[in-house]
């Protein structure tokens, strides 16, 4: 019989406390990385309280940086701080925008995006006034731009169909030209019928060559592209800067997600406050 001094657990003992004092990880405890709480929120769907609290932490940090440069800029340039400041936050909005020119806005958006329901005009897509605000960063258009994207899927085709009619009626040659080369295609398909050249493959298919050919230089005469181009041009700008100053709003949350999922929710909320 092995001896045992009081006070002093045995080593195997000691060992099977470890194991047992293994706990498992919260993503609410202070302890854990900043990174790692990210993508936490990241991946739980709570997009909307990293993006708030991405823009709480650059107001505290840009209301403290001229009481920090104060000293510091007095004593080496003649330059006043609030000029330094205003020329450095100017600055660091121009490299915001030029940013959104650097990645893809469409490599997160799925055919499932257009699926569902367009969200409404009003409440979810031009929303109040305090629905935007400029980015603080690079990272933060980013992370609006890929959300509002897939969320606004539906809205943005909208607004390009919209934009495409308006180019036509502001080219009326472009406008002529369309709707000739459905006029084509549509005596084409109702003279097949009727000739039933479904019995002549051949002649059908060189029919259709033609008609391609000569659809092709109806929409090269008048313009067409143009208007298409124009229509592209400008939807995708109102979609870059309308998903870049568009804060994230709660999604719907899924039905199973009870008591439990809000009680996270606010517990990372008073965390982020």
């Amino acid at each position: 019989m092995s001896k045992i001094k009081f006070g002093v657990l045995p080593a195997e003992h000691r060992r099977a406390n470890r194991k047992d004092m293994v706990f498992a990880p919260n993503p609410l405890s202070l302890s854990v990385p900043e990174p790692a709480f990210e993508s936490w929120l990241r991946d739980s769907g709570y997009l909307e309280i990293l993006d708030q609290r991405t823009t709480d932490l650059h107001r505290i940090s840009t209301t403290a940086k001229p009481s920090n440069s104060a000293a510091d800029s007095t004593s080496t340039t003649s330059i006043p701080p609030k000029t330094l400041f205003f020329v450095s936050r100017l600055f660091s909005r121009i490299w915001t925008l030029l940013s959104l020119l650097t990645f893809n806005p469409f490599s997160k958006l799925a055919t499932d995006d257009f699926a569902g329901d367009t969200p409404p005009w009003t409440l979810a897509f031009f929303g109040s006034s305090e629905s935007y605000s400029f980015p603080s960063s690079p990272s933060q258009a980013r992370l609006r731009v890929h959300e509002n994207v897939k969320r606004f899927a539906r809205n943005y085709a909208s607004l390009f169909v919209l934009f495409f009619a308006c180019s036509l009626y502001q080219l009326p040659i472009a406008l002529s030209g369309l709707i000739s080369c459905l006029a084509l295609w549509d005596v084409f398909k109702f003279s097949g019928d009727r000739w039933g050249l479904d019995r002549y493959p051949i002649i059908r298919q060189t029919l259709i060559r033609i008609a391609q050919c000569v659809t092709a230089v109806i929409l090269l005469i008048s313009n067409v592209q143009l208007a298409v181009f124009c229509a592209l041009g400008v939807s995708y700008a109102v979609m870059i800067l309308h998903a870049s100053f568009r804060k994230l709003t709660p999604a719907k949350q899924p039905a199973g997600r009870g008591g439990y999922g809000e009680l996270l929710e606010d517990r990372a909320k008073r965390f982020l406050e």
